[in-house]
């Protein structure tokens, strides 16, 4: 397990700050030496500690094309592994396209020792995604992994996201489409 020095925790603050900032400005901003900074950034890079998304705000506070948003907590039978679940959606077709249609996130977990998936759907209105569930999701796990392989679901609709990936809260610290730049270091979790 790889810890970060000193002066990979100020780099990573100041791109999670602003991930557009090129090796010069961020050395500006962290007194960091900028070769050091271009070798540490390309390190955490290639090791895949440091990551880069481009997020679209599709909800009534963004775009508004899919507002509505539902966690599902979907419960599998004994017997299904990890692996074997991640090499089936790798391979189906309707979950590579669905992912980027409908799939907020999602997530693999246990329960009870089961295996969980935790998916939250998009759609346009709640009705909408539980069609989408019942009509795209439950035919894709029984064809997969039997009839009888979801053992439990439970659901929750989501209003209003607070805060993802630890430092990045849309209605609080956010302003076009970076934190604020008032927002202190001290803030940004790093490790």
């Amino acid at each position: 397990m790889k810890s970060l020095d000193e002066q990979e925790r100020k780099i990573v603050k100041a791109l999670i700050k602003n991930p557009r900032l090129s090796d010069n400005q961020v050395s500006k901003l962290t007194k960091v030496p900028v070769m050091s900074v271009n070798r540490k950034r390309k390190a955490l890079e290639n090791d895949n500690i440091l990551n880069y998304f481009c997020y679209l705000d599709t909800s009534r506070y963004g775009l508004g094309i899919l507002p509505a948003r539902q966690l599902y907590i979907i419960k599998l039978k004994i017997g299904i592994t990890k692996k074997s679940f991640i090499d089936i959606l790798k391979k189906d077709p309707l979950i590579r396209n669905s992912s980027t249609s409908f799939i907020y996130e999602s997530y693999v977990g246990e329960k009870d020792g089961h295996l969980v998936w935790a998916v939250v759907i998009e759609g346009g209105k709640g009705n909408e995604i539980v069609e989408i569930f019942n009509g795209e999701f439950v035919p894709m796990l029984k064809k997969n992994f039997g009839a009888d392989s979801i053992i439990e679901v439970s659901t929750v609709r989501l209003t209003s996201q607070l805060k993802l990936l630890h430092n990045y809260m849309p209605l609080i610290n956010m302003e076009k489409g970076r934190i604020k730049k008032e927002w202190l270091d001290d803030y940004i979790f790093v490790d």
